[in-house]
Order: structure tokens, then C-alpha cells, then sequence
């Protein structure tokens, strides 16, 4: 999802709680805090010599223990316009950051309204050759099947 989108949708349900769906079907905890909003450029080179970019609006989220904290739509939004000096375009795509052990990112997929809450969906980021002709991986190959 684009971080225009995601702006739009919580525009559209200010008087929504917005809410993360983890790829496992869980959830971060509705009382959740937006406490960054950042732009993360990633510059690099695959294994076959090709020099790539990568770009995303990630969202940090933390919960802490204050358990009655809930963020509306509106705040929501607030929070990402904060974000305009830093972030240099709407047409990233949005990654959350979540720390559930381990400081995880995950790509907003897609979203759906349920009576007052706004569930975004998230999806798991896997790590992939950019160069397999040249490392010889064939593409039918499952190289994530340690995670299934």
C-alpha cells in the first residue's frame, strides 16, 4: 500500500481505531503508539553486480503498558502529516515496524473497515537473489520453505 492510500483511508474513517493484522493472524495490541514515521532509502549491489534502490515510509509502533491508550484515524493521520519534512513522497510504499521479540517490518497489503476499527492487513517480507541467472537458482525453487 502507498502512503497516499493510506492517508486517504484514514481520512475518509476519522472516527475509526485503526488496527495492524499480522501475517499470522494476530494483532499488534489496540493500544499501540505511532511513534515514528520515517523514510528509509537502501542502496546496494546484488551478487550479480547490479546496483539497486530501494525505498519505503515505515511506521514504528511500540505499546507500552498504558493499556487504555487507543489511536483514532484522525490522530493517525496527524501523526504521518508530522512526517512531511522527512518523508519526500506519498508514493512509498508503507512498512510497519513492529518489536514482538525481534524488530520486525511488514508490508501494508490491504485494508477493511469492521464497525468502529480500520484493520490494515500486513504481509511477511521474505529475502530474495535479484541475480539468480547469473548465481544459477532456479526460479522454481521454494528458497523460503523454512518458513511455511
Amino acid at each position: 500500500m502507498k502512503l497516499r492510500e493510506m492517508k486517504s483511508i484514514l481520512q475518509n474513517h476519522p472516527n475509526t481505531y485503526p488496527r495492524f493484522e499480522l501475517p499470522n493472524g494476530d494483532s499488534i495490541p489496540p493500544n499501540f503508539h505511532l511513534t515514528e514515521v520515517g523514510h528509509v532509502a537502501k542502496n546496494f549491489i546484488d551478487c550479480g553486480g547490479t546496483t539497486r534502490k530501494s525505498e519505503a515510509a515505515v511506521l514504528q509502533t511500540y505499546v507500552a503498558n498504558d493499556v487504555e491508550h487507543r489511536l483514532t484515524s484522525d490522530r493517525f493521520g496527524a501523526i504521518l502529516d508530522l512526517g512531511k519534512g522527512i518523508v519526500p513522497h506519498d508514493d512509498l510504499d508503507v512498512e510497519v515496524e513492529f518489536d514482538c521479540c525481534v524488530i520486525s517490518q511488514y508490508p501494508v497489503t490491504g485494508w477493511k473497515v469492521s464497525s468502529d476499527r480500520l484493520d490494515f492487513q500486513l504481509a511477511i517480507k521474505h529475502t530474495d537473489c535479484l541475480a539468480k541467472d547469473k548465481c544459477g537458482i532456479d526460479d522454481n525453487c521454494e528458497a523460503s520453505a523454512c518458513c511455511a
